[in-house]
């Protein structure tokens, strides 16, 4: 199979022309992620999901001390050893955990662009033809864009898994998440905030936002959670605010 290797967006920059700039080149030659530094020298904007991350996010939070939890639950204190170094491992082992599922959404993540870019990958068709037939009964058969890059104006910019731009336009951000049960799946405000800047970042204030859940845990088990106009309008005024406070703090417009 072949791969394609994409940069990672942990730095979360992007030029006034909207390109992704995650990556700079360090004195010794070598690649590093992009700094605040960097930014203010090159006159760059940070991604809807950095500035969403100056709130806070209890369901993240509370998936991580679960899965701390679950860690101590599985993880038998030896009996010379210390609280301290116990605490540490069971930390550890939680973030190993948070690591492989981040990895793994990251795999059927690639794959889902992939399809909608006309490349069906073997090993994860079950994830691709649930997510494409459920996409297709929420929404029809627009003109599909993926991983599209954009640069507002106001001093934020991103990288939309999908969208099309027939008639008011649609929005679709994919997430994926282990469960089996479709009616526990929660969408929360920063999903909300997520989707109400891209749409504004697109110049496509009307358009239909979704979040798509993909399951890892059951492979073609899919859940769309579209927001309401009235959502959106309210995820907008969050996420502005919190635009206002991170450039503020930063000291960064």
């Amino acid at each position: 199979m072949s791969i394609t290797v994409r940069a990672s967006e942990s730095s979360h920059w992007y030029t006034r022309e909207g390109q992704p700039k995650y990556t700079v080149e360090a004195k010794n030659g070598n690649l590093r992620n992009t700094t605040l530094a960097d930014a203010r020298k090159m006159n760059l904007v940070p991604s809807v999901t950095t500035i969403i991350g100056c709130a806070a996010k209890p369901g993240l939070e509370a998936w991580k001390l679960n899965q701390m939890m679950l860690a101590s639950m599985t993880l038998p204190r030896a009996p010379d050893e210390s609280e301290e170094l116990y605490v540490q491992r069971v930390i550890k082992d939680s973030r190993e955990h948070a690591r492989a599922a981040a990895q793994r959404g990251t795999e059927v993540h690639t794959a889902l662009e992939s399809w909608y870019e006309g490349v069906m990958v073997a090993e994860m068709v079950d994830y691709q033809m649930g997510t494409g037939q459920a996409v297709k009964e929420a929404f029809g058969e627009p003109t599909w864009h993926s991983e599209k890059s954009f640069c507002h104006e106001m001093g934020f910019g991103g990288k939309l898994d999908l969208h099309s731009e027939d008639g008011d336009g649609i929005v679709i951000d994919f997430k994926t998440k282990e469960f089996t049960d479709p009616a526990k799946v929660d969408a929360y405000d920063e999903h909300l905030m997520q989707l109400a800047a891209y749409r504004i970042g697109l110049n496509l204030p009307k358009a239909r936002c979704a979040n798509v859940f993909v399951s890892v845990s059951e492979p073609g088990l899919v859940v769309v959670k579209e927001w309401t106009q009235e959502d959106l309008d309210r995820g907008w005024e969050m996420f502005n605010s919190l635009l206002k406070y991170w450039q503020a703090k930063n000291k960064h417009k």
